[in-house]
């Protein structure tokens, strides 16, 4: 029987005003009344009986059972399999999108050591008997998407993680890079492997190896697949290497929607596509890579968890890298549903997974897209039973996210307009579950209304309010008691940029995170996740509680709980690391500090203003209008020098899709560019008095209303 299917069964056959509320005075949701927030607490006390493990379940044993990469037979039957659950669960206006994009596939990749002895790496992962689906993966030859084609020679240099130090502490040591073969590795902290790719490419190497080291996410950690969460020996990292950091989206496209009939501009002329060949693989396979290197040794930093010393080369050793891409446009799909809203129905909050996976997607992505149907059934029996949100919710399935970003950056393109009117929010869920501890990255604007929701989620390995488990394990982490919960630090890597970048649109990114040492792997499987990351697909399910709850605290408000106060606080940081940067001093930022002066003390008024409306209720639609706007108004009309496609003020990914703040200004300083940091200074400071201006308006309007 699924969990609590009895109190379940009483409140699906109660009548929906028959649903009580509850016994204890009700917390205050931001942006709701106190009989708002009675009422609110009300409908979702019908979500908790409604979940099921079982269920969730069932929907990822499915998703999980082939490989489904982008451009594949199974990831279109498994936007058939969303498509015909959005439908059974009641979900309106479900829409199957085509959009043709660039989506290259390997004919042939290889590697070869010829010098001081021959060796050929596998390029594959080794099956275990414990899971039976890593002997069944038809996966085709292991690649980078988006590699650049060729069949080149050279000798090879280890370059650490191929961020730009590392190339020029090698150049340091007289090594000559060009036409060289780098051996480059995952690293903690992060950077993406398109950016090592353009590194790569820039320094002139003929190509790039990219391998997981056991001190990332292998032995160095804990116990390995299949007794533990890391990476064994030969599990392999794949990913894409296309310089999305630039311009996300269909390369062919750039800015505009792939669909029928678009423009296309030549591959030659996008700025997206790699030119240098490269590929990934395991530790076992690199290895012996790294024995046959001599050259200096490596630094300290650079040696890793092999039992070898790490040199840098060049040589002797000497490979041969061959990679043939098809350079093929594909069609990939999008699936959309929603439940219309049932007094703005043109206000949207939007939910969002990608499907495509690089091989099973046991946590990426499918432990969110089990989570994203489940969502889509609890939701429409939620509207069944009498509760349809006052807003919109949009629920959507992205595809080739792995690539590009490709799916939700089409799509949003595509429906601009109507998103930059109307969108409330996008909230995404990339994977549900690698583990129990709860993690947000959000605009500072969210930050009251996430904090509050998860004050009504239980964790299920505690029993204890979600919010408490949380602080507890941030505090920890941060080692400091004040320390900020949301993460508003936002870069990319994931569907939300498109939403936040480009239009405007407030952002929310949640995980239940954990020790996951199989990314992007076959062992990223069915096993991984019912033995390692979620047994009993406990936190899988928690997730659709949390996704509802704030989707529909956001869907129901009496007035959107927007908090510019905390964009003003948030900002005043970024400016203070901003002043430290090297390079800063010849701007000055008394205009700056004044205009957010000026936008706290208005964002003080407005809340206020907004407070005692909902009180008086009901607020009107034109000021969720004006609320809507002033999130926009953040946007750069011309967006930012070199990459016009990132138009928001306030964040952008760095090429190694780390965030950047200020992100006009502080790409302007970093290049020691002071007449452009100037101006982007002042086009800054026009978005904050905009906002300011903004919420002036809505502090006055909010005051007059009935």
């Amino acid at each position: 029987m699924p969990r609590l299917s009895r109190l379940a069964a009483l409140l699906l056959a109660a009548p929906a005003f028959a649903v009580a509320l509850p016994a204890q005075e009700p917390s205050p949701i931001p942006g709701f009344s106190a009989t708002g927030s009675a009422r609110q607490h009300a409908i979702e006390a019908g979500i908790v009986p409604r979940l099921d493990n079982e269920r969730t379940e069932r929907h990822f044993r499915y998703l999980t059972e082939e490989p489904h990469p982008p451009g594949s037979e199974r990831n279109y039957e498994l936007a058939l399999y969303h498509r015909d659950r959005f439908v059974e669960y009641g979900l309106e206006d479900v829409t199957l999108h085509r959009y043709d994009v660039l989506l290259p596939l390997p004919r042939e990749v290889s590697v070869t050591m010829l010098e001081p002895r021959e060796y050929r790496p596998t390029l594959r992962e080794d099956g275990y008997a414990e899971d039976k689906d890593s002997f069944a993966a038809e996966v085709g030859p292991t690649y980078m998407s988006m590699s650049g084609s060729g069949d080149v020679t050279g000798q090879l240099v280890y370059a650490h993680s191929g961020n730009p130090a590392d190339y020029d502490w090698l150049e340091a040591q007289g090594i000559d890079l060009r036409g060289k073969i780098a051996l480059v590795r995952y690293s903690v902290p992060y950077s993406y492997r398109g950016f090592k790719a353009w590194e790569a490419e820039r320094r002139g190497l003929a190509a790039m190896l990219i391998y997981s080291d056991p001190q990332e996410d292998g032995y160095r950690k804990g116990e390995v697949f299949p007794d533990g969460p890391w990476g064994p020996e030969s599990h392999i990292q794949r990913g894409a290497i296309s310089y999305d950091f630039i311009v996300p989206g269909d390369p062919l496209t750039p800015g505009w929607a792939s669909v029928e009939g678009a423009r296309r501009i030549p591959a030659s002329e996008a700025r997206t596509i790699p030119k240098i060949p490269a590929v990934p693989m395991s530790w076992r396979d690199a290895k012996p890579l790294l024995e046959a290197l001599d050259g200096p040794v490596a630094p300290w930093a650079w040696q890793g968890g092999l039992p070898i010393t790490y040199r840098v080369g060049p040589g002797p050793a000497k490979l041969r890298v061959v990679v043939d891409m098809d350079e093929e446009t594909r069609p990939i799909w999008v699936v959309t549903g929603r439940v219309r809203g049932s007094d703005r129905p043109d206000q949207t909050v939007v939910l969002g997974n990608h499907r495509d996976a690089w091989v099973y997607g046991g946590v990426d992505p499918s432990s969110g897209s089990a989570t994203l149907i489940e969502t889509a059934r609890v939701l429409g029996e939620l509207a069944r039973a009498g509760h349809r949100p006052r807003r919109s919710v949009v629920l959507a399935s992205w595809d080739a996210e792995e690539v590009h970003l490709t799916g939700s950056t089409e799509w949003g393109e595509e429906f601009a307009n109507e998103l930059g009117a109307g969108a409330v929010a996008y909230l995404n869920v990339d994977s549900s579950t690698s583990g129990s501890e709860f993690a947000v990255s959000a605009v500072a604007s969210l930050n009251p209304t996430i904090e509050a929701m998860t004050a009504d989620v239980i964790d299920p390995n505690t029993r204890l309010p979600l919010r408490d488990v949380w602080r507890r394990a941030n505090e920890r982490a941060s080692a400091a008691p004040d320390a900020r919960m949301v993460e508003n630090r936002l870069g990319s890597g994931s569907d939300y940029t498109v939403f936040l970048n480009f239009l405007g649109i407030p952002i929310v990114d949640m995980i239940f995170d954990g020790p996951y040492g199989v990314y992007h792997s076959q062992y990223d499987s069915y096993y991984w996740v019912s033995r390692f990351g979620d047994p009993g697909f406990r936190y899988m399910t928690a997730m659709v509680e949390v996704w509802l709850r704030l989707a529909l605290r956001l869907a129901n408000a009496e007035a959107l709980p927007y908090d510019f106060a905390g964009y003003a606080e948030l900002v005043a940081g970024f400016v203070d690391e901003l002043e430290a940067l090297p390079g800063a001093t010849r701007l000055d930022l008394a205009t700056t500090r004044a205009a957010l002066s000026r936008l706290r003390e208005n964002a003080q008024r407005a809340t206020a203003a907004l407070e005692r409306a909902v009180e008086r209720g009901p607020v009107s639609a034109e000021l969720d209008r004006e609320l809507i706007a002033l999130e926009r108004a953040f946007l750069l009309e011309e967006g930012i020098p070199d990459r016009p496609w990132f138009k928001h003020a306030l964040y952008a990914p760095r090429y190694t899709y780390a965030a950047m703040s200020l992100p006009g200004v502080t790409e302007a300083v970093e290049r020691g560019d002071a007449e452009l940091a100037r101006d982007q200074l002042r086009l800054l400071v026009e978005r904050l008095e905009a906002v300011a201006t903004g919420l002036e308006r809505i502090a006055a309007g909010a005051g007059a209303q009935p």
